[in-house]
């Protein structure tokens, strides 16, 4: 009976990539009702392919992944990854700064879910080379906003390229709160454009303290372009989908591991 099970589970979760091949995304719901399971045993499913690099799950599914070297996904792809993890890191990593800091905080969706809860403070000096990070601390009255300026990189709403670097050379900072599209935990952080991680690089080296806002999907993930090595991280905040290996890793290299 439990081989029975276990080819069952087998053969269910090869038709799920097939399905995923050939359409680009599967949907819970479907899923569940196509193979007559409960939504919690295509979630595992999910879960379990996910772990295996073989797909990426978005809200209600899963989308296609058929690369080993991340891909540069749009910031609009991007939120609908992960969205309950991000939401729990942006809240943790909130909750590293004091008032009157002074921060920089990188583009991505993860680092936009740390802007989302900064109304608390009365004095904050935020620098942010993301457009869409600027849009949600408009409206906050303790936030003062420091934009390097640059050109738009639309992928990933960010400005980039010679203006910013110049910019941000003049500023030293408490804190950076660093997305990224890659991390590799023997390794470092890796994202998808040349220009966006020479800009990272010197944010790192203006940073006092430097704390990674990452889930667990980034790991065992490579993108073109290295930011750095694992020494140059002081914080990582990730969710508890991290593999036990990878936080030992950097829990040895000295890295403070945070699972929100």
């Amino acid at each position: 009976m439990l081989g029975n099970n276990r080819k069952s589970t087998v053969n269910r979760r090869e038709d799920i990539l097939k399905t995923l091949s050939e359409k680009g995304k599967v949907f819970v719901q479907e899923l569940s009702e196509k193979y007559q399971v409960s939504e919690v045993t295509i979630r595992n499913d999910l879960d379990k392919l996910e772990k295996k690099d073989l797909l990426i799950k978005a809200r209600g599914g899963a989308i296609k992944v058929d690369f080993h070297v991340r891909s540069d996904q749009r910031i609009s792809e991007k939120y609908q990854i992960n969205i309950k993890e991000k939401a729990r890191i942006g809240k943790l990593a909130s909750q590293q700064i004091e008032n009157y800091d002074t921060i920089i905080i990188d583009s991505g969706s993860t680092t936009a879910e740390l802007a989302k809860n900064l109304n608390r403070f009365e004095d904050l000096t935020v620098i942010t080379n993301a457009v869409n990070i600027i849009n949600i601390l408009l409206n906050i009255p303790g936030i003062n906003i420091i934009v390097p300026g640059g050109y738009l990189r639309k992928n990933s709403n960010s400005l980039i390229g010679p203006p910013a670097e110049e910019n941000l050379r003049k500023f030293h900072v408490d804190k950076l709160f660093l997305g990224v599209d890659g991390f590799d935990s023997s390794v470092g952080l890796y994202t998808p454009n040349i220009e966006e991680a020479h800009l990272n690089q010197l944010m790192i080296d203006n940073s006092n303290e430097i704390i990674v806002l990452s889930d667990s999907s980034k790991f065992k993930r490579k993108s073109l372009a290295f930011i750095c090595g694992v020494k140059k991280i002081n914080k990582l905040i990730t969710d508890d989908g991290i593999d036990p290996k990878d936080m030992k890793q950097l829990q040895d290299a000295g890295i403070e591991v945070l699972i929100a």
